[in-house]
């Protein structure tokens, strides 16, 4: 399992967390987030107290909790639990804190923007244009990724139709299409991106979206066609559809001289386009440095 571990600051306390890799996930210290959100000087026993007086949320202790060992000030590594963004949330709905409150305030609030998304999906579409284009994506980029979005969830729909399993055998299906086309699996592509839980798509390039809406399309409609049942006649369609987008992959990159797989993600992509400024702001145009 690989990891990597990071200290954070929050409202000037330290945070440990590390990094899953396997499970893709980042955890997070619960003695740290309570001493954060509570100054409480023991909070061993805070958290005591907090589990006997909500027997709901001692329960669940055991199913949100991950032990960890971190390395201490005094050279040797001591287990804690931790727990992920999920776990933090649900921690934080039973401390009676003041500084949980407005954590409090916008997890109802999140709450209530996913109700009315649920009931009208037409603004769940608005508020994903709107985050796009706040994150800084172009008009014709965002365009491709909610077209990508829409393919994606007829091949989906049609996992489902042909009981394929949702989640692990979703996972293993599009590890094959990624495979067949661009040579890495989903989490190797991460890697490559220097990515971690951001999704994978919204940092692909215009060319590696095109090239996976190729991909999965054809997938989709061989599925209708063939009707596969088990996972491995599910893993041959995929891969049938990942090797259309290879052809269309390798007679692109042989025509532009451009590899269409890249590690270029939306932040490195962002910063490379941001204008550069003259070093000295006062120099004429066309004027040389003495």
């Amino acid at each position: 399992m690989g990891e990597q571990q990071e200290i954070r600051i929050f409202d000037d306390k330290t945070i440990r967390s590390y990094w899953d890799d396997e499970k893709e996930l980042w955890f997070f210290c619960i003695a740290d987030i309570v001493g954060a959100l509570t100054g409480t000087v023991d909070v061993k026993q805070y958290v005591k107290r907090l589990r006997q007086r909500e027997p709901e949320l001692n329960s669940v202790w055991g199913t949100i909790c991950t032990p960890h060992q971190f390395l201490s000030t005094d050279g040797k590594r001591h287990s804690v639990n931790c727990t992920t963004i999920g776990g933090i949330l649900r921690i934080i709905m039973s401390i009676p804190s003041p500084k949980a409150e407005p954590l409090k305030r916008w997890l109802a609030a999140v709450g209530e923007d996913r109700i009315s998304h649920m009931q009208d999906p037409e603004l769940g579409i608005r508020q994903s244009l709107e985050d796009f284009k706040r994150l800084g994506y172009s008009d014709n980029w965002i365009n491709q990724r909610l077209k990508s979005i829409e393919i994606r969830k007829d091949l989906t729909d049609q996992w489902k139709a042909h009981n394929v399993k949702e989640g692990i055998g979703y996972a293993a299906l599009t590890d094959i299409i990624y495979q067949a086309w661009a040579g890495l699996t989903a989490l190797e592509y991460k890697h490559l991106k220097g990515l971690h839980q951001e999704n994978l798509r919204d940092n692909m390039t215009n060319e590696e979206l095109v090239m996976n809406m190729l991909a999965e399309p054809t997938a989709t409609n061989i599925t209708k066609t063939e009707h596969p049942l088990t996972m491995n006649e599910h893993a041959q369609v995929a891969a049938r559809g990942g090797s259309v987008a290879r052809v269309a992959k390798e007679a692109f990159e042989q025509q532009t001289g451009k590899s269409v797989v890249s590690d270029v993600n939306m932040k490195r992509f962002l910063d490379s386009h941001q204008p550069q400024l003259p070093l000295d702001s006062e120099q004429a145009p066309g004027e040389a440095e003495s």
